[in-house]
């Protein structure tokens, strides 16, 4: 039964992005609000982890929100618009607002040991996995930024 269940979180992750993908309104429609950060999320054996990435260029990491909620890690925060006094539009291609994003992991991981760290507009976070599945808790995880 646990790879069944391990093939079934797969499908419903995979099902999860072609839904978020095929509903994101192309950016030269003018319809969008917000914006949609681009994540990879990446599996390593030595030390056992994932690691996800999500590209933040521009946010300021005191308001972006990381949070553990069993096996999915979620991370909402906001884009804004840097003010221009006097500036007129000649050409929009950023998008700017809040945004939200829930990454299946469909392994167990270790809370205790995730960090979460800022760095050039990417957001890096690493949570190495658990021995034995966690208690199903929503738990922050604190981001730090590069000094």
């Amino acid at each position: 039964m646990p790879g069944r269940r391990r093939d079934i979180d797969r499908l419903r992750g995979e099902i999860d992005e072609l839904f978020a993908d095929l509903w994101q309104i192309p950016r030269f429609a003018g319809l969008r609000s917000g914006f949609r950060p681009q994540v990879d999320c990446l599996l390593s054996d030595d030390p056992p982890r994932v690691t996800v990435i999500v590209d933040l260029a521009g946010v300021d990491p005191a308001k972006v929100e990381v949070l553990l909620v069993g096996r999915e890690l979620h991370l909402s925060g906001v884009r804004e618009r840097p003010a221009v006094e006097g500036a007129r539009v000649q050409q929009m291609e950023i998008d700017y607002g809040s945004f939200e994003r829930a990454v299946a992991l469909h392994v167990d991981v270790d809370v205790a040991r995730s960090e979460a760290r800022y760095e050039r507009g990417l957001l890096v976070v690493t949570l190495p996995l658990a021995k034995r599945a966690p208690a199903r808790a929503k738990v922050a995880i604190e981001v730090r930024t590069a000094s």
